[in-house]
């Protein structure tokens, strides 16, 4: 079964760090770019980043860039958005996505 298992998330105050986990635990999708989305409350989804297979190239949003970073770690089938310098408005729900197959979500939540 196509899954994408997600951690990490959780409650950071301002200016600390946090790292999310996507985990392709079927490794259905090996070869394919990994995406991340959040949806703050009240608004749209956002597109933060991705990541491809081959070369490992990083793309992120503007609103990001520079604060976070996306991994890979192939032998464990995941995918990593390390997130630093964290702000208020970065709360929202973080989605992985790959193809069409979205994570569950995780809350992150960042109190000034």
């Amino acid at each position: 079964q196509a899954q994408l298992v997600q951690s990490g998330g959780g409650p950071v105050q301002t200016g600390k760090s946090l790292r999310l986990s996507c985990v392709d635990s079927g490794r259905s999708f090996r070869g394919q770019t990994m995406k991340w989305f959040r949806q703050a409350p009240g608004k749209e989804y956002e597109f933060v980043g991705s990541i491809t297979w081959d070369d490992e190239i990083t793309s992120y949003a503007d609103s990001v860039k520079g604060r976070f970073a996306i991994v890979r770690d192939k032998a464990q089938n995941t995918v990593n958005l390390i997130m630093t310098d964290l702000r208020p408005e970065d709360t929202a729900v973080y989605y992985c996505k790959c193809r069409t197959t979205w994570g569950q979500g995780t809350q992150v939540t960042v109190s000034s």
